[in-house]
Order: C-alpha cells, then sequence, then structure tokens
C-alpha cells in the first residue's frame, strides 16, 4: 500500500491580506457574552492567539457599556484582522453621547473605558449621522507584544461625522 502524503492543515490561520468578520445580534444581556465568545474563538483559531484573552475582556466592556447605557435595539461588530493587528468596532444605534472614561477612576462605574485604554494600542469612538438615523462607533486596536506602536491603517482617536 502506498503511502499517503497530504500537506499539513494551515493551522493556526495567518491571513495574507485582511480580513472581516461581522457580527449583530438584539442588545440584550446575552450580547456580551456571545460577541466575547465569538471574538475569542476567532482570535483563538487565528493569526492572534495571544491577544484573544484581551480582546474578549475590551469587547465585553464595550458590548456591556451599550447594553447598560444605550437605547439601541441592535449591537454590530466588526473584527478585522491582519498579519500585524486586531481592530474591533463596536457599533450602536443610540442617540445617547460618545462614552468618555471616567475622571476619577475610583467612582463608581466607568471604568471599562480604563480597561480598554490600558490593553489597546489605540482606542476611540465616533459618531455617524445618515438621515435620520445616529450610529456610535467604540474601536480598538490590540497589536502582539513587540509591535506597540501604533499602525498606520488604525482609525483617528476621535471623529464626528456628519452625512
Amino acid at each position: 500500500m502506498p503511502a499517503v502524503i497530504a500537506p499539513p492543515a494551515p493551522f493556526p490561520h495567518i491571513p495574507q491580506h485582511r480580513e472581516g468578520y461581522q457580527l449583530a445580534m438584539p442588545n440584550s444581556p446575552a450580547a456580551a457574552k456571545i460577541v466575547r465568545d465569538f471574538v475569542g474563538t476567532l482570535l483563538r483559531t487565528g493569526a492572534h492567539p495571544g491577544l484573544a484573552d484581551d480582546a474578549r475582556l475590551c469587547v465585553s466592556e464595550v458590548v456591556s457599556n451599550v447594553y447598560c447605557h444605550t437605547s439601541s435595539k441592535l449591537v454590530r461588530v466588526e473584527v478585522t484582522v491582519d498579519r500585524d493587528q486586531v481592530a474591533i468596532h463596536v457599533t450602536d444605534d443610540g442617540p445617547g453621547p460618545l462614552p468618555e472614561p471616567p475622571d476619577r477612576p475610583e467612582g463608581e462605574g466607568g471604568r471599562g473605558l480604563l480597561v480598554v485604554d490600558g490593553l489597546a494600542t489605540s482606542w476611540g469612538s465616533s459618531t455617524r449621522q445618515a438621515d435620520t438615523r445616529r450610529t456610535n462607533t467604540v474601536w480598538f486596536v490590540l497589536t502582539p507584544p513587540g509591535r506597540d506602536t501604533e499602525p498606520a491603517s488604525a482609525p483617528t482617536a476621535t471623529a464626528t461625522a456628519d452625512t
């Protein structure tokens, strides 16, 4: 019987270019867990398993903020992965103000964005107005250790666009 030679499975998957993943879900108490599991699985089986825990924590904090502080019916999450970084955008349809880290970290609540600020290479938020619909987005970028410089392709720190 001849030997069967097969190439090894391409695991972990390392994208040659940017790859994007999207998830939309109802803004519910379960949304943070759903997106945390989605992002964790995506990164652990891909190019950045070492970023999975930080990404899970950051995205969980941001999605929890959407649930606690907006009346948005949907939460949309976009994950962009390439060889050098992971960028995550969380968008809601809430008419409320953009989130800001607290002035006093020892105060009650509001520490989630301090967690994001401490773990992410860069992060920010933006508002977009299109017709009668307004969306708020909080984004963050994570890079593997040793690549902590802000990538040229990261979004600007805070932007407001009226379209």
